[in-house]
């Protein structure tokens, strides 16, 4: 079964109630190698994405990726606007004129936010950045055989990205300054992440 336009704005809400729960963890997360407004600007941007799509009804998975994006670099401070905003960009541009995504464009847009993601915030893998969670989803995506199974290896493989973090010494972003004392904390990137990931698998696996 494919992704409608109305699957992913469920599967957006979805997203948008688990960045609601995480609010705090991320903050936390990023208080102590970042600004620590990663949660709350992430929860505020989710927050203006809904009400953009209950002010408008896309008619495509691409104008409902391009909503969310368009949101998103309008609405939210820090790193996080631009680098998400960004992303869904790339996804919405990878899946224009489809009227139902099907595995190979699930996995056509991943790659394409993984594309937008390095660009943007020119970070590679061992960064400690969240291309450490998405750039290993991105790889495990490719061997699923349908939408649920594309998003489920990839929040698995992001988790375990994620988790990988922890020992890293940041490199890039505000959290670079810090050198050795980075170490021994999970990137609030890579977790926010593997957390947006985790909702549209189990969106997409009901």
């Amino acid at each position: 079964m494919g992704c409608t336009a109305e699957d992913l704005v469920t599967a957006i809400r979805a997203a948008a109630d688990t960045v609601a729960d995480h609010r705090v963890e991320l903050i936390q997360l990023d208080r102590v190698i970042g600004d620590g407004d990663h949660g709350e600007n992430l929860a505020r941007g989710f927050t203006a994405v809904l009400a953009a799509l209950e002010q408008s009804t896309p008619d495509s998975p691409s104008a409902v990726l391009k909503t969310v994006a368009s949101t998103l670099i309008s609405k939210v401070g820090g790193a996080a606007g631009p680098l998400y905003g960004t992303a869904f960009l790339r996804a919405s541009a990878a899946v224009k004129d489809k009227a139902e995504l099907g595995p190979a464009d699930v996995l056509a847009a991943l790659t394409a936010a993984l594309g937008g993601v390095v660009a943007r915030g020119k970070a590679e893998p061992g960064d400690k950045t969240m291309v450490d969670a998405l750039d290993p989803a991105v790889k495990a995506a490719a061997a699923g055989e349908s939408v649920a199974e594309v998003l489920a290896l990839a929040a698995d493989a992001a988790e375990k990205g994620a988790d990988a973090t922890v020992p890293l010494v940041a490199r890039k972003g505000r959290a670079s300054y810090l050198g050795e004392r980075s170490a021994d904390h999970m990137d609030p990137g890579a977790r926010s992440t593997s957390l947006l990931l985790r909702a549209f698998a189990e969106v997409a696996a009901r």
